[in-house]
């Protein structure tokens, strides 16, 4: 993914234009309704939440101490898991669906995500951007959430980028479609932050040359990390002294937004995901946290892990790896698609991520490959996307198994998760349904529909512009036969090509449509 994005497309810029256009066209002409115009009503509704749910009959994966059961129940009461097994009951009037012959897992998650960030994904002017906060850029409406719960994935923890050795604070979220952005969030989800190490924060690829900054090596990395620590240590300990009155410290410390970050960090309140490939830098920042006294919450891609996995282990950090990704830079030299199943045999808990909107929509696939290349049981292998990088983010007390007291976070998949042939047919959410395959299809004709509709409204409005115009300048002069026989006899090598500037007396609607119009055919050749 590109670090840089200088120049929008043309058709970006013009659909935003159009999309202003209209949208102050409506809140200036649409009257208000019961009181005034909510912009709530554009979100889809909150699926509803039986107060109890019985799914029957199915092969439940359960990613905890239960294992997989055949023909096995799940019981929900108001968003919660009340039990799984066997030969359960359910009060009158509960919800009850019939899963016979299909498979429910609990709902997936992506340790390293940048869906649903509005605005970019790296602050890279700085080589440390602790300060900055991805919770701050939540797109709620991002239609990547929709698709990646059309793939079973329920939960993703959103990263800042990796231009920095020191990046911004995370954000761990649930795939609620249609919620705002604050209630993506998931409330008690320890906060984190995003490390890098090599090629990236050092610059290697980068080709603007007037944006190189510090550090251009990888020893400076190590050294860019050492001095924020050290700061973080010094203000931390100046507020100590500021709080415990002590001489010369009757005035408060400047506040440091940055280094209050790192202070979480070194408290043990915030987690450290870090971006990393070879085997030195990954043993390099162990050492650096051990000096400090934090532990590494997750290396992330990590794939020489397989090398280093012992130190790993000892020190306490996960792996959230790529299942087989390699050659797309030099520092993935080494990386092979053995990295995770040896690792978790190393006893390193250990994750497979998406890094990417299309991948997460296929999780349960990642998966797969672990049984494929080491030998994975497929219990452990579905682990890898569901209670292990719940372990990572410090939430498998909510979420990433079915068990008592969870939230009812599942899928339920037509055949086996692991399979390519399988799909997810519904995916739900704290016990409420987020996608339904058998209602997104049947929904298609309908927008489809309606897109036609909206389609033929514009070209309604637009024409009906244009015929007024024609009209406005017919009043003013009617040229004569002999008057067009002339202009026709010029040739057309002297005609200037007709304005395409909206006419005086159109209206900020005609404007708005003609260019919808344009955005949506492709007629605009400006845009092509």
């Amino acid at each position: 993914m590109s670090r840089h994005n200088k120049i929008l497309p043309a058709t970006l810029t013009a659909a935003s234009f159009v999309v202003a256009t209209l949208a102050a066209v409506f809140f200036t002409a649409t009257p208000s309704h019961a009181g005034g115009f909510e912009p709530a009503s554009w979100l889809a509704e909150t699926p509803p939440q039986p107060k109890v749910l019985l799914v029957r009959d199915a092969t439940i994966w359960t990613s905890g101490p239960q294992g997989r059961l055949d023909h096995a129940d799940l019981l929900v009461r108001q968003g919660k898991i009340a039990a799984v097994g066997r030969h359960l009951s359910a009060p009158r009037g509960a919800l009850i669906i019939d899963a016979g012959g299909k498979h429910i897992t609990a709902g997936l998650i992506d340790c390293h995500s940048h869906t649903a960030i509005e605005g970019g994904t790296n602050e890279g002017t700085h080589i440390t951007t602790a300060e900055v906060r991805i919770e701050d850029v939540l797109n709620p409406d991002a239609i990547d959430i929709y698709r990646q719960l059309a793939g079973g994935l329920t939960a993703a923890n959103i990263l800042h980028g990796s231009a920095n050795s020191i990046g911004g604070q995370n954000a761990v979220i649930k795939l609620r479609w249609g919620a705002t952005a604050g209630e993506l969030v998931l409330a008690g989800a320890p906060p984190g932050i995003k490390f890098a190490l090599g090629e990236n924060p050092k610059q290697s690829n980068w080709d603007d040359l007037d944006e190189l900054r510090y550090p251009q090596t990888r020893p400076g990395v190590e050294q860019s990390i050492r001095e924020r620590f050290t700061a973080a240590h010094d203000y931390q300990r100046a507020w100590k002294d500021y709080r415990a009155g002590r001489e010369g410290s009757r005035i408060p410390p400047r506040r440091d937004l940055q280094l209050e970050a790192l202070v979480q960090v070194l408290a043990g309140e915030r987690l450290v995901h870090a971006h990393s490939y070879r085997a030195d830098e990954i043993l390099m920042l162990i050492r650096l946290a051990d000096e400090f006294g934090f532990t590494v919450a997750s290396f992330q891609h990590v794939l020489e892990g397989y090398k280093v996995a012992d130190e790993i282990a000892a020190h306490g950090a996960g792996a959230s790896t790529f299942s087989d990704w390699w050659a797309y830079k030099f520092e993935v030299i080494d990386a092979i698609p053995y990295n995770g199943s040896l690792m978790a045999d190393r006893g390193v808990v250990v994750s497979f991520n998406s890094d990417d909107n299309e991948l997460a929509r296929r999780l349960n696939l990642e998966a797969a490959k672990a049984v494929r290349y080491g030998g994975t049981s497929e219990s452990e292998a579905l682990k890898f996307v569901t209670l292990n990088p719940a372990i990572q983010l410090k939430v498998d007390d909510r979420i990433g198994s079915l068990e008592k007291g969870k939230d009812a976070d599942f899928v339920i998949w037509s055949g086996h998760p692991l399979s390519t042939y399988s799909l997810a047919e519904q995916t739900w959410i704290d016990g409420r349904k987020y996608f339904d395959r058998e209602q997104d299809l049947a929904s298609r004709e309908a927008i489809a529909e309606e897109r036609a509709a909206l389609l033929a409204k514009v070209n309604e409005e637009s024409e009906g512009s244009s015929d007024a115009v024609d009209g406005e300048e017919g009043e003013e002069a009617t040229p004569s036969d002999a008057e067009e026989e002339e202009e026709t006899e010029a040739g057309e090598s002297s005609a200037e090509p007709p304005s395409t500037d909206p006419p005086p007396s159109a209206t900020a609607l005609d404007i708005a449509f003609r260019g919808l119009k344009d955005v949506l055919t492709g007629a605009s050749k400006e845009n092509r």
